[in-house]
C-alpha cells in the first residue's frame, strides 16, 4: 500500500529498500525542507519487532549525537500506524557500492580523499564512544560536490549502552573484522579494518576477501586467516605506499592496526611522502568476481562459523600457513618489545659474523683484493686466500641497528627516512655515529645519537605513550 504521509512529512517518492524497511524522499512542510525518511515495518513477529525496534532506536540515538560534516544528519524520529520512521538529511550523490559496481576506477588521489573523509568521520564517532560496526560501500555516499557522508549507524555500539548479545554477529561479511567474525567485543579498530577492506576494493576493483567462489563460509575464513594480494600487485598503477596503508588497516590483530582512524586519515593524505611500503602477508584469490551476499548485513550465531572452508587446496593452506607465520612473528616482536623502561638500547657485539634475516639494506659482497700479474697483464680481482687455499672470512665492515617500536614509528637515520617500524626490524649501517629520530604522528618524536662499531649489533626499543 502506497504511503502519502508519515507524521507531518509528505512522501514524494521511494528511494529504495533498506535493511529495516523502505527509504523515501519526502518534504517537511513546516520548513519546506527535503528529507530522506527511513522506515521500519512493524508488521513483524514479536521477536523480530523487538530486535528491529531496538536497532532503529539505537541508530537514531547514535547518529543524532554525531554532528560532523561527514556523517548524515538526523532531524527527527516518530511512529505512524504500523511504521516507525526517522527523518534525515537528504543526500544527492552516489553510493560507493554503485561506483565500484560500475567498474569505474578512481585515481589514487581521489581514493585517498574519499577514504580519509570517512576516516575523519569515524575518528569523530569513536571519540564519542560510538562504533559503526557496518562500514561498507553501501553505507558511504559520495555527494555531487565531492564530499563524503557515512550513513546507517543502525548497528552502532553505544559505549554506555548494552552490548550486542554475546555470540551474535552483526555486520557485512566481506567487510567484517576478524573479531566480529569471531563474535568478540569490538572497538573503533574494527571499523578501521572494515575501512581498509573498502579502500582495497576501491583501489583494485576487487573485494579484499571475496572471489569467484565467495560463499559466506569462504569469506569468513579468509577474513580470519588470509591476506589479499597487495594492491600494487593487483593494479600496478597504484602507488606502493598504499600497500603499507592497507596492510596496517587489515592487520588481523587489532593491536597491529592503526590505533585510531585519525592516524589512517593522516597517512592517506600524506601517501605521496610515505616510504613504508610493506606488502600484505599472503596472496588472496583472484579471478572474476561474482555477486554474493557478502556485502549484506547479516545476523549469525558464532557457532555457525567453520574453522576452515570445506575445500583444502594447496593455495589456501599455503596462505593459511603464511598468515600463521606472520601472527607468530608479530607475537614474538611484541613480546620482545616489552621492557620496564619506555626506551632502551641493547648493545651486542657478536664474535662471529651473523646473517640478517630482514635487513632493509643489503650488505656489500665480501672484500676483494686486487693483484698485479707479474708480466704486466691486466690485474686480477680475487677473494683473499688463507695459507691452506681456503677463502678467508671477511672482516665485518658494517654494524646492525635493530628497532622495536610500539605501536609504530617512522624511522629517520641521519635525516633520511628509512620507513616505518614495524615492519622495519633492522638495518645495516656504516660504523660511527648516527643521528636516530623516530616519529609518531600524534606524539613527540624520540631522538638519540648512537655510535656503532663494525660487526656490532644494537637495538633501539621505544614505546610511544
Amino acid at each position: 500500500m502506497e504511503i502519502e504521509k508519515l507524521g507531518r512529512y509528505e512522501i514524494l517518492s521511494e528511494l529504495g529498500q533498506g535493511a529495516m524497511g523502505v527509504v523515501y524522499k519526502a518534504v517537511d512542510p513546516l520548513i519546506d525542507r527535503t528529507v530522506a525518511i527511513k522506515t521500519i515495518n512493524l508488521n513483524l513477529s514479536k521477536d523480530e519487532l523487538v530486535d528491529f525496534e531496538e536497532r532503529f532506536n539505537r541508530e537514531a540515538k547514535s547518529a543524532g549525537r554525531l554532528n560532523h560534516p561527514n556523517i548524515v544528519t538526523i532531524y527527527d524520529v516518530g511512529r505512524a500506524d504500523h511504521v516507525a520512521f526517522m527523518a534525515m538529511e537528504y543526500l544527492e550523490g552516489r553510493e560507493l557500492k554503485e561506483i565500484i559496481a560500475s567498474g569505474e576506477m578512481l585515481q589514487p588521489d581521489r581514493v585517498a580523499e574519499i577514504i580519509s573523509q570517512v576516516a575523519d568521520a569515524l575518528a569523530f564517532a569513536h571519540d564519542h564512544g560510538i562504533v559503526h560496526r557496518d562500514i561498507k560501500p553501501a553505507n558511504i555516499m559520495v555527494l555531487r560536490n565531492g564530499s563524503v557522508k557515512i550513513t546507517d549507524f543502525g548497528i552502532a555500539k553505544m559505549a554506555s549502552g548494552s552490548r550486542t548479545q554475546i555470540g551474535i554477529i552483526l555486520g557485512s561479511p566481506k567487510y567484517m573484522s576478524p573479531e566480529q567474525v569471531a563474535g568478540k567485543p569490538v572497538d573503533g579498530r574494527s571499523d578501521i579494518f572494515s575501512l581498509g577492506a573498502v579502500l582495497y576494493e576501491l583501489l583494485t576493483g576487487k573485494p579484499a576477501f571475496g572471489g569467484e567462489d565467495s560463499t559466506l563460509t569462504t569469506i569468513m575464513y579468509r577474513v580470519m586467516n588470509e591476506m589479499p594480494a597487495s594492491p600494487a600487485d593487483v593494479n600496478p598503477s597504484i602507488p606502493v605506499a598504499f600497500n603499507y596503508i592497507v596492510a596496517r588497516a587489515l592487520a588481523k590483530l587489532p593491536e597491529n592496526r592503526y590505533q585510531s582512524a585519525r592516524e589512517m586519515a593522516n597517512d592517506l593524505r600524506n601517501f605521496k611522502n610515505l616510504t613504508a611500503t610493506s606488502p600484505l602477508n599472503s596472496a588472496g584469490s583472484s579471478g572474476k568476481i561474482s555477486a554474493t551476499d557478502g556485502d549484506a548485513t547479516v545476523r549469525l550465531n558464532a557457532s555457525q562459523i567453520p574453522a576452515a572452508p570445506s575445500r583444502s587446496d594447496g593455495k589456501k593452506w599455503a596462505a593459511f600457513i603464511a598468515a600463521a607465520i606472520f601472527v607468530a612473528g608479530t607475537v614474538l616482536f611484541i613480546t620482545s618489545s616489552r621492557e620496564p623502561a619506555l626506551t632502551a638500547v641493547e648493545d651486542k657485539k657478536p664474535t662471529t659474523p651473523q646473517t640478517t634475516l630482514a635487513a632493509a639494506v643489503i650488505p656489500p659482497p665480501p672484500a676483494e683484493t686486487e693483484s698485479k700479474a707479474p708480466d704486466g697483464q691486466p690485474s686480477i680481482t680475487a677473494p683473499t686466500k688463507m695459507p691452506d687455499g681456503q677463502p678467508s672470512i671477511a672482516t665485518p665492515t658494517q654494524a646492525t641497528l635493530g628497532f622495536a617500536v610500539l605501536p609504530w614509528g617512522e624511522v629517520f637515520i641521519d635525516g633520511k627516512n628509512q620507513g616505518a617500524s614495524p615492519p622495519l626490524r633492522e638495518i645495516r649501517l656504516s660504523p660511527g655515529k648516527h643521528q636516530i629520530e623516530i616519529k609518531n604522528t600524534d606524539l613527540p618524536p624520540y631522538r638519540q645519537t648512537v655510535e656503532l662499531e663494525a660487526g656490532a649489533s644494537k637495538t633501539i626499543r621505544h614505546k610511544f605513550k
